[in-house]
């Protein structure tokens, strides 16, 4: 679960905090929301809330914990609201815990089917077993005329005899269906009656034309894929294919490519959390080339390293269509970052790239901000966070910012961007950028000129969330600077609760001169140009 409903219980709040205005309710709910419906420990156990009814039940929640906290208010209506605001947080996230435990309602009240004809999903409801009586009752609605053409198996766990039941019914629905999902269906099965299951449910969909396929969550490696090979062999129109958190090797990155036939069509492929390496990058990669379509490519936290990452980018050069690239928690390094910055300069329609965790350092942080500022004009989100980027690259990425006018997101955390960084930074972000709603330059070594400046670059920007500047070195009163320019939308600021002032890393002739040597920091810093490239 995410900080978003404890964060008013992170910062000072100013006089006269109750009640929030209608926005900062609206805010909540939405948040709730989200937590809601992201998969976590909560949702593999109780199972996961559809985005409708997570909904629901959030507004329900700030219903309840706004007329607490009210009732509270009304006690002490002299204070200035703060307590009204911690019990407004405090109710807000233990009932969204307790719908979080309770699980989908309104699947586990009736049955285990979505209410449309077209769509057949068991997910919901508490994870668990499946043996043949009860795969019996759960797949009745299959058997007989219907016009079925999505299945969902994901969250239930399949033994032998329910993968016999399941059989013909899906010899039966075969040739109708164009979505399957077979995520995380074995969970906890033994290796051989897990890999017979796979065989069953691979014969059985053998020759369905699909357009969506999902095998994530099922442990398989290389002997899982080959037990797959006849539902494998048999597509040639996939556009989404999902193998996330599959134990995806070398070997059976291989297999894969090896045994589908064709993606041409292909528009999503996600290698999510894999073993893939170095060796099974470049069986990936061929699968990238040719893949001319794909727009959605996801290879995060798969132990790539630097050969891995050339081989990749430069598949990922003929792959012109590509809106969103998600590459986060590997090995690049310079290398692979500076092969990146070729290929990207292809990508006209990105609008999403996640490359945190790779690397690459200034040389790979400048190339890639030089290659996007020249491409990708609607991008919306920019993730570079740790990757050892100091204020050498300040430059190339602050007027890479500039020129995304439509940026939404930008994650540069966990950097060595510093007070110089963090002011060319805020100079790019400064004019337009009117949807902006997110920035994270946590972690950066930013002191009390860096700091204010940042929030008074995006504190009036109409649609922004929030300003995430903690773990940083600024002082106590570069905080109550902070604090003062968003006196009027404190929800706004992230919290500061792991700045340290005492800025251990900061250079002797910094703490020789103090606090009041920032201002004079600041004002050299405010006439830095953004480099622009020729």
């Amino acid at each position: 679960m995410d900080s978003a409903t404890q964060t008013f219980q992170h910062r000072s709040l100013p006089i006269k905090l109750w009640p929030p205005s209608q926005s900062s309710r609206l805010m909540l709910v939405e948040r709730m929301t989200k937590n809601l419906t992201t998969p976590s420990i909560f949702s593999r156990k109780y199972g996961l809330l559809s985005k409708d009814e997570a909904e629901e039940d959030a507004k329900h929640i700030e219903d309840i914990a706004f007329a607490t906290a009210s009732q509270n208010f009304e006690k002490e209506p002299e204070s200035d609201g703060s307590s009204a605001v911690q019990i407004y947080a405090k109710e807000s996230s233990k009932l969204m815990l307790e719908v979080l435990k309770r699980g989908p309602r309104i699947k586990e009240d009736r049955e285990d089917m979505i209410a449309n004809e077209t769509i057949f999903d068991i997910s919901g409801g508490r994870r668990a077993f499946i043996e043949a009586d009860e795969a019996e009752e759960l797949l009745q609605p299959l058997r007989g005329p219907n016009s079925c053409t999505k299945i969902c198996f994901s969250n239930r766990s399949f033994g032998l005899d329910a993968a016999y039941v399941a059989e013909p019914i899906l010899l039966s629905i075969k040739d109708q269906l164009t979505e399957v999902d077979l995520s995380d269906f074995i969970a906890g099965r033994p290796e051989a009656e897990a890999l017979e299951v796979m065989n069953i449910f691979s014969s059985a969909l053998e020759g369905s034309v699909l357009r969506y396929l999902n095998l994530s969550n099922n442990a398989m490696g290389e002997k899982g894929v080959r037990a797959f090979e006849s539902l494998l062999r048999s597509q040639r129109d996939l556009e989404e294919l999902y193998l996330m958190n599959d134990g995806i090797s070398e070997e059976a990155a291989r297999a894969v490519c090896e045994l589908i036939p064709s993606t041409e069509k292909l528009r999503v492929l996600h290698f999510h959390n894999n073993m893939t390496g170095d060796e099974g990058a470049l069986a990936i990669s061929e699968m990238v080339r040719s893949s001319p379509a794909l727009e959605d490519f996801r290879c995060s936290s798969t132990r790539v390293g630097s050969e891995g990452g050339v081989a990749l980018s430069e598949a990922l050069g003929t792959c012109t269509h590509l809106k969103k690239l998600d590459l986060r928690d590997n090995m690049f390094g310079v290398e692979a970052g500076l092969a990146l910055s070729k290929a990207i300069s292809v990508f006209a329609d990105l609008t999403e790239v996640y490359l945190s965790y790779l690397n690459l350092e200034d040389d790979g942080a400048e190339s890639l901000a030089n290659s996007l500022k020249d491409s990708a004009p609607s991008l919306e989100v920019l993730d570079m966070a740790g990757n050892d980027i100091t204020a050498k690259a300040a430059a190339s990425l602050a007027a890479c910012i500039a020129a995304k006018q439509f940026l939404a997101k930008l994650n540069l955390s966990e950097n060595e961007l510093k007070d110089e960084g963090a002011i060319l930074i805020s100079q790019a972000l400064e004019v337009g950028h009117v949807q902006l709603n997110e920035v994270d330059l946590s972690a950066n070594s930013i002191r009390r000129a860096g700091a204010r400046l940042l929030a008074q670059a995006v504190v009036h920007k109409p649609g922004f969330n929030l300003l995430n500047i903690n773990s940083n070195f600024i002082s106590d009163e570069g905080i109550d600077d902070v604090k003062d320019i968003f006196k009027n939308s404190p929800n706004m600021l992230g919290p500061l609760d792991e700045n340290d002032p005492e800025g251990e890393d900061l250079d002797e002739e910094a703490e020789e001169d103090g606090a009041d040597n920032e201002d004079e920091l600041e004002s050299k810093l405010k006439n830095l140009e953004i480099k622009q490239n020729e």
